[in-house]
This record gives C-alpha cells, sequence and structure tokens, in this order.
C-alpha cells in the first residue's frame, strides 16, 4: 500500500513538472498535421485483470534513490523535526508547570504554618484569660465569704442597751500643779470621787484620754478621737 501511494504521488510530481513544457509548445505544429492517435491494440483482458496488472506493476515499483524519495523524505524529516521542537515546548511547558505546582504547595505550606502558629497563640491567650477569670472569682469568693463571716461574728447591739459616752475631765479630775522644766513637764491632777491624786506627763493617758501637752500657764490639754478637753488651774473648783 506505500507503494501505491508513493506511485500516485509521484504521478502528479511528474505532470506537475512536464505540463509548463507543453504550455511553452507552439501548437501551429499541430495545426499543420493531422495528429495521429496510437491505438492500443485489444489484448483481450479484462477490467479486472487490468485492474490486476496496475496493481502488480504498482508493487513491482522501487522509488529507492529516486527525486520523489528523496522530496519524501526530506518531507518527513521535516515533519518529525516540527515535531521534536513541538515536544521539546511541551516538555518546557510541563517542566514549568511542575515549577509552579511545588511553589504552590510551598505556598499552601507556610500559609498552613502560620495559620497553625495563629492558632496556638490564640489557644495560649485565651487558657491565660480563662485562668485569670478563674483567679478573679475565687478571689471574689474568699472576699464574700470574709465579709460573710465577719457580719457573722460582728457585735450585736442591743436596743436598751446604755450608750458609753465620754466623760468631762473637769467635772472628774482637778489639776493641782505643773512642775518640771521644759519637755520634761510634768502634773498632779485630783480625783474628785476618791482624792487619790494622780501624776501624768506628755503620752500618758487618763480614762482613755492621752496627755497632748502641759504647760505652766495652760495648764494639761487631753485629746481623745481628735477632741481635746483641758484642766488648768485658773478652772479647778
Amino acid at each position: 500500500m506505500p507503494n501505491k501511494i508513493n506511485f500516485f504521488i509521484m504521478s502528479v510530481f511528474v505532470a506537475t513538472c512536464i505540463a509548463p513544457a507543453f504550455a511553452e509548445m507552439d501548437t501551429s505544429d499541430f495545426q499543420s498535421e493531422p495528429m495521429m492517435v496510437a491505438q492500443t491494440p485489444d489484448m483481450g483482458y479484462t477490467d479486472d485483470e487490468l485492474d490486476s496488472l496496475t496493481a502488480d506493476a504498482v508493487a513491482a515499483y522501487n522509488a529507492d534513490g529516486s527525486l520523489f524519495q528523496q522530496i519524501t523524505t526530506l518531507e518527513q524529516e521535516k515533519v518529525l523535526m516540527q515535531l521534536e521542537k513541538e515536544r521539546a515546548q511541551l516538555d518546557l511547558e510541563l517542566d514549568r508547570l511542575a515549577a509552579e505546582k511545588i511553589k504552590l504547595h510551598m505556598e499552601i505550606d507556610t500559609l498552613s504554618g502560620r495559620a497553625e502558629a495563629q492558632k496556638q497563640e490564640i489557644e495560649t491567650e485565651k487558657a491565660k484569660l480563662e485562668a485569670e477569670a478563674a483567679r478573679l472569682a475565687r478571689e471574689k469568693e474568699r472576699l464574700q465569704a470574709q465579709a460573710e463571716a465577719a457580719s457573722a461574728t460582728a457585735p450585736v447591739q442591743v436596743a436598751n442597751e446604755p450608750i458609753e459616752t465620754d466623760i468631762d475631765l473637769g467635772e472628774k479630775y482637778r489639776l493641782v500643779n505643773v512642775f518640771g522644766a521644759g519637755s520634761q513637764l510634768q502634773a498632779t491632777v485630783t480625783d474628785l470621787q476618791t482624792g487619790q491624786n494622780k501624776r501624768i506627763s506628755v503620752g500618758k493617758t487618763l480614762d482613755g484620754f492621752t496627755v497632748k501637752s502641759i504647760s505652766l500657764y495652760d495648764g494639761v490639754e487631753f485629746i481623745k478621737d481628735g477632741m481635746t478637753q483641758n484642766l488648768n488651774i485658773s478652772a479647778n473648783r
């Protein structure tokens, strides 16, 4: 079958080459003399036999080394070179796609790593906040328990219990004298109920009152809860 195709292509090629030559010939030669038509003697072959003979002739034709074979070989080499070029281009494109795929996978891995790190940081921060909230809740419960315990143990004041009021030192004591010098001044007071004398100095206490100062002219100044009382000789009864 390939020999038949080669023969057909060679025939077309030969016809193509001969046609211009006939076109340039002078047709006057054909007009001056009658054209002789050769008649092929009838060999008595049928159409099937002629087809068979033609096929055998085509099969027996050897185109090796002919111009047609050279042209065919060049065309085949040209096609093969084009195919090789396209295949090389395709290989380059495949390599580029493979590199892009690797780069994409690396970017995906990087983003996944960042997302995992951020998730871990969020989880750590969440755990810290929960621990802090739990600590504050425990502290609140502790303070509440202390407040309840203090309320339970606080003394209850009886409504009819008399409230102690501060006494008037001037009604209970009398300043007898002041003696000493400078910051070493001392005073003597007498309890009006018992007649007992008591010696006092700065910083001492008398019935809950603290001696704030002693002066020869102003007497003794007492202080308690921010309130002051004085005992002096001129005010003695």
